[in-house]
């Protein structure tokens, strides 16, 4: 994965400066804006200091099975990584950023400039990653730095597709996964697209 640095975005409106953002991504970083099919989303935190997080994302304690705390990684070779690091990602021409929940959560909302791609057909999808199918399954060579998610450190939507993946000849050291997933992006405040 390339490392690329954040791209700074501060809205200039008159009598205004970026001191006066109270909610920051990083101290220097208020905002950044990733590419998405329907043009540039600017990705920032809700401003509101007594925002909290509400509903389906407030939930603590899910029923295991099925919803089980996943491991760190979901496999050897994956890197996991953070918020920081999936908006770089997202801003990189080369990476992918793959929200592999299901439709009906992707159309509830999910993170600017990632494709949905559901857990259950992410091997059918793999052209879109980059491999080429060949007599033997998929040709992997030419893969795509990947990130995936869903929703949170409870969901097993991506780290059963990060194993097919891989099963499938998905090179591991291209895959990286975003453990927090939505549940951890709704809880720092992130700007959602979709849904309500």
């Amino acid at each position: 994965m390339k490392t690329l640095a954040l791209t700074l975005v501060i809205a200039m409106v008159p009598g205004t400066s970026m001191a006066q953002t109270d909610v920051n991504i990083t101290k220097d970083l208020p905002s950044v804006t990733v590419p998405t099919e329907t043009g540039p989303v600017e990705i920032g935190r809700i401003q509101d200091t007594d925002n909290e997080v509400s509903g389906e994302w407030a939930l603590t304690s899910r029923p295991c099975p099925e919803f089980c705390i996943q491991p760190y990684s979901p496999a050897e070779g994956v890197t996991t990584i953070g918020e920081l690091e999936l908006m770089e990602m997202l801003q990189d021409p080369e990476a992918v950023v793959v929200d592999s929940r299901t439709h009906d959560w992707f159309a509830g909302g999910t993170i600017p400039g990632a494709i949905n791609i559901p857990y259950t057909y992410v091997v059918d999808e793999l052209a879109r990653l980059g491999c080429a199918p060949d007599f033997d399954g998929w040709d992997c060579e030419t893969a795509k730095p990947v990130a995936l998610f869903c929703n949170g450190i409870w969901c097993g939507q991506s780290p059963t597709a990060i194993r097919n993946m891989i099963k499938a000849g998905y090179p591991a050291d291209r895959i990286f996964y975003y453990r927090g997933g939505m549940q951890v992006w709704h809880l720092l405040g992130l700007t959602v697209t979709g849904g309500e």
